[in-house]
C-alpha cells in the first residue's frame, strides 16, 4: 500500500469510529408502572375516540337513499 492509500484508509476508519461513537444507545430506559398506565390510558382514549367517530359516520351513512324510480312511484 502506498502512502496515499494508507492515509485514505486511516481517515475512513476515523470517520467510521466517529459514527459508531455517536449512535443512540440500544438500552431502553426504565418505564415505571405509572407511565405505562398513563400510556395505556391514552391509547384506550384514542381508540374510543376513533370508535365514536366511526359510529357517527356510520349513522349518517345508514340513512335510506331513494332512487329516482322510488321517487316517481311515491309522487304518483
Amino acid at each position: 500500500m502506498n502512502r496515499k492509500q494508507k492515509m485514505i484508509k486511516k481517515t475512513a476508519k476515523r470517520a467510521k469510529a466517529r459514527l459508531n461513537k455517536h449512535t443512540a444507545p440500544t438500552i431502553k430506559k426504565y418505564v415505571s408502572k405509572a407511565e405505562r398506565a398513563e400510556q395505556q390510558a391514552k391509547l384506550e382514549a384514542e381508540a374510543a375516540e376513533q370508535a365514536a367517530a366511526q359510529e357517527t359516520t356510520d349513522a349518517t351513512n345508514d340513512a335510506p337513499v331513494e332512487t329516482n324510480e322510488e321517487k316517481a312511484a311515491s309522487v304518483n
